[in-house]
């Protein structure tokens, strides 16, 4: 996927839900959506930084965004079930998600785990995106062709010691994302579900992770967007269940 060559109208009219867009990889994929042609509706917590996306990407003169301001850690259900009403009395279906807002938490042993924090990771990177997809499943089905993505990990594939929620929080998404992938493989639905790992990338996240690292050493976040173009595109159609790597 790293060497995919996307075609400049790649989602044109398609309508796609970025989760942690105000930063990072989230940030970079929305502005690389809307570059491609789609409406991207712009997921995070904090306004002023939806707020300069928006921005940026109506003065590209790419489709104009929207802003969905909402705090993964504190909101319940029914903010979920109103997100997806809105979106889809605004646009009538939804063509794809990728699910990008996630928490660190504590680099350290689980003896010596804060509970709160654990819980906190668990709710913001785990249960925000089953209540999110939950409400969006039907707005997923008037797409004629849509895509889910979940942003994985390595450590959510192989445990690594002091990683704590963070990486059990991601090998949840793993099997929440196989088991819509099962759920959803049928000629009823045309939803594709996959996880994605973006690998090491200059991110924030990574700096906080890795303080002694050079962040010159990582690969940008627009580097690894081929990926991300890949799966949310048609060129993707029928791949499905898998656990893919954006290098």
């Amino acid at each position: 996927m790293q060497d995919y060559s996307a075609p400049a109208d790649l989602l044109k009219n398609r309508i796609i839900l970025v989760t942690g867009a105000g930063d990072g990889i989230g940030r970079c994929a929305a502005k690389t959506y809307a570059a491609h042609g789609a409406t991207v509706i712009l997921l995070g917590r904090t306004i002023s930084k939806l707020e300069a996306i928006y921005d940026e990407i109506e003065a590209a003169g790419y489709p104009q965004p929207a802003i969905v301001p909402l705090n993964l850690d504190g909101a319940v259900a029914k903010d979920y079930e109103d997100v997806a009403m809105t979106i889809e009395e605004s646009f009538g279906r939804l063509d794809g998600i990728l699910h990008n807002a996630a928490l660190l938490g504590q680099r350290t042993p689980v003896e010596m785990y804060d509970p709160a924090t654990w819980d906190q990771i668990m709710r913001v990177n785990v249960t925000a995106p089953f209540l999110l997809t939950r409400a969006l499943i039907p707005a997923l089905r008037q797409s004629s062709d849509a895509s889910i993505v979940f942003t994985s990990s390595s450590v959510g594939r192989k445990a690594k010691a002091y990683w704590g929620a963070y990486s059990v929080s991601k090998f949840a998404l793993e099997g929440l994302s196989q088991l819509l992938a099962d759920e959803l493989d049928d000629e009823r639905h045309n939803v594709r579900v996959n996880s994605l790992n973006p690998g090491a990338t200059r991110t924030n996240m990574r700096a906080h992770a890795y303080p002694a690292e050079n962040p010159a050493s990582n690969p940008t976040p627009e580097d690894i967007m081929p990926a991300y173009l890949y799966l949310m595109g048609p060129d993707s159609a029928g791949v499905t269940g898998q656990q893919l790597d954006a290098r």
